[in-house]
């Protein structure tokens, strides 16, 4: 069992969770039930799962949720830039870095509990 709160990729989803709330603040009053909400869910999910794995007794279990999470960044990432295309906000290259750097980050600790698995 891991403690999520000493996992940097936990607090890095936490931040980018509420940088995209911030986010969707700024989407148009017609999105606050549409993409905005769905954005918001995806956002939350992402540090949500990586906790709830962390409560998991086997490292499969956890790889699991860790594998639910990136799923929730790459449903994150298309539903920013459809928002993007739609032009409720700018090309801010952070929040696109931001959500790509967690995603190499999931995939690196997937691979490394991975590894010691079939050791």
């Amino acid at each position: 069992m891991h403690n999520f709160r000493e996992l940097n990729i936990w607090k890095d989803g936490l931040k980018q969770a509420v940088s995209i709330s911030r986010l969707c603040n700024t989407f148009p009053d017609y999105e606050k039930f549409g993409i905005a909400s769905q954005i918001r869910r995806s956002a939350v999910s992402i540090p949500s799962n990586i906790a709830e794995g962390c409560s998991r007794n086997t490292d499969k279990d956890f790889i699991r949720f860790l594998r639910i999470a990136l799923g929730s960044s790459y449903e994150l990432e298309t539903q920013l830039l459809i928002s993007k295309e739609l032009e409720y906000f700018y090309d801010d290259k952070n929040i696109f870095d931001e959500n790509n750097k967690l995603q190499r980050s999931l995939h690196k600790l997937i691979t490394n509990i991975e590894s010691k698995i079939i050791e």
